[in-house]
């Protein structure tokens, strides 16, 4: 069933869990990420990042998004993850997405304050809910990052004191906080810092905080990080990479001279980030 953002993180505060937010930039994804919610029977945010136009255009997955998520047995938010221009904003809510990120955490704050207001107008015009970022987790959703293993000097923690500022001005439904995540595959142990969430849920009245760069943290600092306030995880990069990896051991795997056809690699894929996104539900949900 679709539901909006704010109805989603409502189940998750509730239920003091996270609900996990997965990118589905492919029809393989999507089905793999809905298939697993509906067979453990959790709540599951399904996102489009505007990064990854070039892959497929949001006009296009957007309403088959939107369409898949009424038809599921669960609550789905349908959400633009990473949302870096108004237009973009506008264009995800015409076609139905339910939730929306606008992520102005590079920009002067006072500029990302006031593009933020006007998301947030935006969004209550069809009902939908708005999440912002203060604070930078570095590297771009795409997960690209420059291979060196060298600490991403880009990131910037989100101050708890100007969250709640920023967030009693906006009137955001959720708020993405740098704590030392990062976007992509992590090149080193990542150290998070849990007491900023923690400041961060005291400072705005238990905001509900999302954690970015989920891909890659281990299971007792997710806990730690529910525990703390979060309540919507993003994950992308090892649920693509869980895909790609079982791909290519279907090709490498034929015999010589075998043949191998687009619609079966797709579906082992497919198979396998459906298990790697049933993992990581279990670990959200507090299920393990």
């Amino acid at each position: 069933m679709l539901v909006t953002l704010k109805e989603i993180l409502r189940i998750a505060e509730k239920r003091q869990i996270a609900v996990g937010s997965f990118n589905t930039p492919n029809l393989e994804s999507l089905q793999a990420v809905i298939e697993a919610a509906e067979e453990l029977e959790v709540p599951v945010i399904v996102q489009f990042a505007q990064c990854h136009e070039s892959w497929i255009p949001l006009k296009l997955i957007g309403p088959i998004m939107a369409e898949q998520a009424k038809q599921a047995t669960v609550p789905v938010c349908v959400h633009l993850d990473h949302g870096e221009t108004l237009e973009y904003l506008q264009l995800a809510l015409d076609l139905g997405f339910t939730g929306i990120m606008y992520d102005g955490s590079t920009l002067p704050y006072e500029e990302n304050l006031r593009n933020t207001k006007k998301a947030v107008a935006m969004a209550a015009a069809v009902g939908a809910g708005v999440e912002a970022e203060l604070g930078s987790m570095g590297k771009r959703e795409s997960g690209a990052g420059d291979g060196t293993g060298e600490e991403d000097d880009t990131k910037i923690y989100t101050d708890p004191i100007l969250a709640k500022q920023f967030v009693d001005e906006t009137g955001i439904d959720a708020l993405a906080c740098s704590f030392g995540t990062t976007h992509g595959i992590y090149l080193k142990q990542p150290k998070l810092d849990f007491g900023v969430v923690k400041a961060v849920r005291e400072q705005t009245g238990k905001i509900p905080v999302v954690m970015h760069g989920g891909s890659g943290v281990s299971r007792e600092d997710f806990h730690a990080a529910i525990q703390s306030g979060v309540r919507k995880v993003n994950y992308f990069t090892y649920m693509d990479k869980a895909g790609g990896t079982a791909a290519a051991a279907y090709i490498n795997g034929r015999k010589e001279g075998e043949p191998f056809f687009y619609s079966s690699v797709r579906m082992e894929a497919q198979k396998a980030m459906k298990e790697n996104v049933k993992e990581a539900m279990r670990t959200f949900a507090l299920m393990d």
